[in-house]
């Protein structure tokens, strides 16, 4: 009979004529035999998509109605309903008390961590998984087409000393941690969609866990690396003039027998330098804010520097947020981190194509330091003629010395 009674009533309602779907401010619903609470009107309003004032659904409880105004049922059970203190929790505004951890202990409920988790699974899974993917097919294709870039020139058999001892150790640090840590990140991100049906729960479990405890720690050894590259090659990688050729004519990876002039790294690797120092910096900087949860907060402060700047303005967007809570800015810094570590991942990629399998004699730079002379010849001709001319590399015709 309720049941009848109340679509009888539904009914009716709709067949009205709402007067407030042409008003301009949002109606005024009168409450008061709810005792405040959601009326018929108030989901009836929702259903035909008008806009409703929802500010009463997150009243605290000291400024609830008095229970007296409560119709028979409604009010609340004790200090609040259920409804309430959760309402509560979810809008950050309930009375929570904690005996340690400070405001970032008080945040029970956070809308904020359902956007994140949604994003971290979907765009962010999709867009970088499929990038990496097309990464590879691109290189895949490069080398049918191309195939190896070979040394066009008749070989010396003298060879000249490329990186020492020291630049080839900060090399490989840095190389070598990244790889695991892309692999250990790859698997915290994208391990409970692949492995555990591949391997189920309890073989992930133990990946996951051992995978986080090697991330964590081994991400000191690639900012070692990231600081000592920087200090060994940073004079060498500053740009110039030459560069321009270089890139006028795609530094002769496309077509066979051309080769530009280039100092001690060409315009190219002078790309891929710049690209993991900054990079590398920004996956550093979100990944200690990461390691020490709540302790260095840094989203806040560049938004607030970048609405100052306006560019955030500049390209159509309003001004960022700048009041985040504790829990938004590890969320954002996690998404960064992710994010820069695609990109930054996929550019290696390339990296490590170009420096094995794609171009002959490469490898060698970073494996023995000593590479081939006619390969430095066509490659970093400026930079071998000035090794030349302070007799650190062997001349024709001259007697070879060993190169510093």
């Amino acid at each position: 009979m309720t049941r009848l009674l109340y679509t009888l009533i539904l009914s009716l309602l709709l067949a009205a004529p709402v007067a407030a779907q042409e008003a301009t401010d949002v109606p005024q619903t009168d409450r008061s035999a709810t005792g405040g609470a959601t009326t018929l009107e108030d989901i009836l309003a929702r259903q035909r998509g008008e806009k409703v004032d929802n500010s009463y659904r997150h009243n605290t409880a000291d400024e609830a109605p008095a229970p007296e105004t409560y119709a028979p049922g409604l009010g609340p059970l004790g200090g609040a309903s259920d409804a309430e203190v959760w309402r509560d929790l979810r809008f950050n505004e309930a009375n929570v008390k904690v005996s340690a951890g400070g405001e970032k202990a008080k945040v029970l409920v956070q809308d904020g961590g359902m956007a994140w988790l949604q994003f971290r699974q979907g765009p962010l899974t999709t867009y970088g998984g499929w990038g990496l993917i097309g990464t590879l097919g691109v290189l895949v294709l490069f080398y049918l087409f191309r195939g190896r870039i070979r040394i066009d020139g008749e070989k010396t058999g003298r060879t000249v000393t490329r990186f020492q001892f020291m630049e080839r150790f900060a090399h490989w640090l840095m190389a070598g941690s990244f790889v695991v840590l892309g692999v250990t990140g790859l698997i915290s991100l994208l391990g409970r969609k692949f492995l555990i049906p591949a391997f189920g729960h309890e073989a992930f479990a133990t990946i996951a866990v051992s995978g986080k405890w090697i991330h964590n720690n081994i991400s000191w050894a690639f900012m070692l690396g990231l600081v000592l590259a920087f200090v060994f090659w940073v004079v060498h990688n500053i740009p110039n003039k030459t560069d321009l050729k270089w890139l006028a004519v795609g530094g002769g990876i496309f077509k066979k027998g051309v080769h530009p002039p280039a100092k001690k790294f060409n315009a190219g690797q002078k790309v891929i330098f710049w690209s993991v120092i900054l990079l590398g910096a920004s996956i550093s900087a979100s990944g200690l804010s990461l390691l020490f949860p709540f302790e260095i907060p840094m989203f806040a402060k560049t938004f607030a520097i970048l609405n100052d700047l306006g560019l955030p303005q500049l390209v159509g967007y309003g001004a960022l947020p700048t009041d985040l809570a504790p829990h938004e800015e590890m969320q954002l810094a996690q998404s960064w981190h992710a994010i820069i570590s695609f990109v930054l991942m996929a550019i290696i990629l390339a990296h490590i194509y170009i420096g094995s399998v794609g171009m002959e004699g490469a490898f060698d730079a970073m494996g023995s330091g000593e590479v081939e002379e006619q390969w430095a010849r066509e490659h970093h001709s400026l930079w071998l003629e000035e090794l030349q001319e302070k007799d650190r590399a062997p001349t024709p015709g001259k007697a070879s010395s060993p190169a510093e």
